[in-house]
């Protein structure tokens, strides 16, 4: 008999942990209530991360104990099949996958699908997923969960999400930071080791004024150490062939010289903003680089800032938390941070991990106004293609024994 493997497509705005602990609570009503009589096991980021810290805390070894490991040193990839093993070991009659395919290269999404679909005719699957398009192809159930009632709706195709017109007009909001180069980041020859194991070598990329580029590679190929290197946070810079913004690296530049010229999202800044700051205070906070609003802004910031929370439909919230607002709002306004001073560089790195369907199309949509809007360069980081986002030029990491090399694709 056919399992009837399961799909529960949630928005962001749904409290996941309590819908993750109600499913296995065996008090779930309605289309899943059968799930009561079963016995279930969570795959997720917070459960590896639980087991981790339970080997350091005890010095022991839990899951990879044929290979006599601790969890902790294994690639994310590694990781996730290590966990999947010891999940099984459990013997659960379903185990529940929660967004198991974030911060994974398109090479381990595929290997970790494959596995799941080898188990699946042991073992129930239950997929929770932001994206109709990360759903796994052999699941025969697919339903929605809109709201913390967890009240579980069938569903048989997407919802088409409506466009978002964003103003047409440009804040004037230039912080005086023209570069005279038409060379914005030139490396020649660039390598990095740690503990004598290169990471990357041989690396030649050159960033011009007025592009979009994707930087791609598989997870450990590199690609953060790249952009340590741009922004300056990483020492291994010193002593290579590295130009950024018409200068050579080691004559004299700071890296607050460096921050004032890059604007920068990664979701990480998500959890730093953990203090009561306003919408408008977090996008104030851009223009001094710092975590938080600790100077006083000027009268043209203020309204400049403003002038974004229109384009972007958050007037009525520039006054809420930032912490009260949905994910998807959160990531325009890091993003809108990132580039209200229009710094002649925007990196961004992956920001559409982990957003449903709906905040997909806003932000996505953000990024190609500001591509057709601005003359930034942005450096778009993410291990999957966005169909909606059409960047002109991919540079690719590919791991080598002596570290990754680097190649420019083309579209």
């Amino acid at each position: 008999m056919t399992k009837k493997h399961i799909a529960l497509l949630l928005k962001n705005r749904i409290d996941k942990k309590n819908f993750t602990e109600y499913i296995l609570s065996k008090k779930v009503s309605g289309n899943l209530h059968y799930l009561n009589k079963l016995k279930g096991i969570l795959f997720s980021d917070i459960a590896i991360e639980n087991i981790i810290h339970e080997e350091y805390k005890y010095d022991s070894i839990k899951v990879a104990f044929e290979k006599n490991r601790k969890l902790s040193s294994f690639s994310s990839g590694e990781r996730r099949k290590e966990f999947l093993k010891y999940c099984i070991r459990q013997n659960p009659d379903y185990i529940i996958f929660d967004s198991a395919f974030d911060h994974l290269d398109s090479k381990s999404q595929l290997e970790l699908s494959n596995e799941i679909e080898h188990i699946s005719n042991q073992i129930l699957i239950v997929q929770l997923t932001n994206s109709f398009a990360d759903i796994l192809s052999f699941i025969n159930q697919k339903f929605e969960i809109k709201n913390n009632n967890f009240e579980v709706e069938k569903i048989n195709h997407p919802t088409l999400h409506n466009t978002v017109n964003f103003e047409t007009s440009l804040p004037d909001g230039s912080e005086n930071m023209n570069v005279e180069s038409n060379i914005l980041v030139n490396f020649n020859n660039v390598e990095v080791s740690y503990n004598n194991k290169k990471i990357v070598t041989n690396i030649n990329w050159v960033v011009k004024k007025n592009e979009f580029w994707q930087l791609i590679g598989p997870n450990g190929s590199g690609k953060s150490t790249l952009l340590s290197l741009i922004t300056g946070e990483n020492t291994k810079a010193y002593g290579q062939d590295i130009t950024i913004f018409g200068q050579k690296k080691g004559t004299g530049e700071s890296i607050w010289d460096l921050k004032k010229r890059i604007g920068y999202f990664s979701t990480t800044l998500t959890e730093l903003f953990s203090r009561n700051h306003t919408l408008e205070q977090l996008i104030l906070s851009g223009y001094f680089d710092s975590i938080g609003l600790y100077q006083k802004p000027q009268t043209h910031q203020i309204y400049t800032v403003n002038q974004w929370l229109n384009i972007i439909h958050l007037t009525n919230y520039k006054k809420t938390p930032f912490r009260k607002l949905s994910l998807g709002h959160q990531r325009l306004a890091l993003i809108i941070r990132a580039i209200v001073k229009q710094p002649p560089l925007l990196i961004l790195d992956e920001p559409l991990e982990g957003l449903d369907d709906e905040n997909i199309t806003l932000v996505t949509q953000l990024i190609n106004y500001l591509v057709s809007t601005t003359t930034t360069t942005i450096l778009y980081v993410s291990h999957r293609v966005e169909p909606r986002l059409s960047p002109n030029l991919i540079f690719e990491l590919v791991p080598n024994k002596n570290g990754s090399l680097g190649f420019i694709k083309s579209i």
